[in-house]
């Protein structure tokens, strides 16, 4: 059995800034993977779309397909040969990111964890109001 003294209240709290952080976290995660996606697509350039199914698709569907000038257009401007020499970077920030999101995660598995055994050892607790003397008994 786990101590009832860490308060109710504050578990919560540790619990919803940690989801908090892992949100931030995973948010920063695909801005790097999109802007590593952009750089290797820009030296790369586009393909085209539908050449290999364009008699399989109905023709309404067909008709949809974007040129690759189109689609070159969605892609960023500027010095191409300088985004895909970022791409180390961004690879070394992933990792750290990625290893910063799995210890974020472990965190809110142990407020998680803690925040059960409190509940358990004392499920009245989720229905007392919100005060120091209710959470600390």
């Amino acid at each position: 059995m786990t101590s009832t003294g860490e308060p109710l209240h504050d578990l919560r709290l540790e619990r919803r800034a940690l989801r908090a952080e892992r949100d931030r976290v995973g948010w920063w995660r695909r801005v790097v993977r999109a802007r590593m996606d952009l750089a290797v697509a820009g030296a790369a350039g586009p393909g085209p779309l539908g050449e290999d199914v364009a008699f399989v698709l109905p023709l309404e569907v067909s008709l949809q397909v974007p040129r690759p000038g189109e689609l070159h257009e969605a892609l960023p401007d500027g010095d191409v040969g300088h985004e895909v020499g970022r791409l180390t970077a961004l690879r070394a920030l992933d990792q750290r990111l990625a290893t910063y999101e799995a210890g974020v995660a472990e965190a809110l598995e142990r407020a998680t964890g803690r925040l059960v055994a409190r509940l358990a050892d004392d499920p009245a607790a989720a229905l007392r109001p919100r005060t120091a003397v209710a959470d600390s008994v």
